[in-house]
């Protein structure tokens, strides 16, 4: 059963229609995602938490639904649901939120059977002043799974996963599908789990026009670890960043203009499918 666009863009519709911006000043905006987020897992029927901690007496939250929760071996896919200072952030980052409800969506649809669990995490503080900090929701969630003794295959972090380049009719297939050839799945990891990097990317294969690709870094390069794939590493779990491209940077990144009108639904459909097929296939 393929991700469905529509469903998609009004996740990315309600996220971005949030105001005033959803950044850490606004703890009524934050709250509103976060029981947006809740309200799906809800209606699912996926069992879940909201987790919660406080920074400079404001409280914040995170919101981990669990996929065969029975399972004591989890795969962690998250995204966050923060913006950089007063942006829309459709593709920073409701694209990836939205991307982990469609997911938690085909898992209850489908219910494929797995010997390891999959738990959905939307974050709360990825960005500025709190990122690199133990303030980051990942840390709280990371620091938590930690504690709890379970076992982690490990963590991907979903990040901007819905811009492919300026939408121009002449640079698209035909078909049910609006796609340029050059588009892009990035697996970004670090060179200590480049196995676990490696998996992630042959398990994202399988769509001819979104291709997977892997970039590993050092530890200690300072383009490693720009998301919250990083706060999972400092409890010695693999984890990456995923995120989509053609091949350029968004040039809308942590501007006003990263609205949901620069998107592409139908590609980022695909990059959900190519997702469900990973997690699904970490087990091989």
């Amino acid at each position: 059963m393929p991700a469905n666009p529509e469903r998609l863009f009004q996740d990315v519709k309600f996220l971005t229609s949030i105001f005033p911006f959803r950044n850490y000043k606004n703890e009524k905006s934050l709250n509103a995602a976060a029981d947006y987020i809740a309200q799906t897992f809800t209606d699912l029927g996926l069992s879940f938490e909201r987790q919660q901690w406080e920074v400079n007496q404001i409280t914040y939250e995170n919101v981990i639904a669990s996929y065969q929760p029975q399972h004591q071996r989890r795969l962690i896919i998250g995204a966050h649901y923060d913006v950089y200072k007063d942006t829309y952030g459709a593709d920073d980052n409701a694209s990836g939120v939205a991307t982990v409800l469609e997911l938690a969506r085909l898992f209850k649809q489908s219910t494929p059977s797995m010997d390891y669990g999959i738990d959905f995490a939307a974050y709360s503080l990825e960005e500025p002043p709190f990122f690199r900090s133990n303030n980051m929701g990942s840390y709280q969630h990371a620091r938590s799974v930690f504690e709890s003794g379970r076992e982690i295959i490990g963590m991907v972090a979903l990040e901007m996963l819905g811009y492919y380049g300026e939408k121009k009719a002449n640079n698209f297939q035909k078909g049910p599908y609006r796609i340029h050839p050059k588009n892009f799945l990035i697996v970004a990891g670090i060179d200590k789990y480049a196995p676990f990097n490696q998996k992630i990317q042959q398990a994202l294969s399988g769509d001819r026009w979104l291709i997977p690709m892997t970039k590993t870094f050092s530890a200690l390069d300072k383009n490693a670890g720009p998301s919250d794939h990083r706060n999972f590493w400092k409890f010695d779990y693999p984890a990456v960043m995923l995120i989509g491209s053609s091949g350029e940077k968004n040039p809308h990144y942590h501007k006003i203009t990263d609205t949901i009108d620069t998107l592409d639904f139908s590609i980022m459909a695909r990059a959900v499918d190519a997702c469900f097929r990973m997690l699904k296939g970490m087990d091989h």
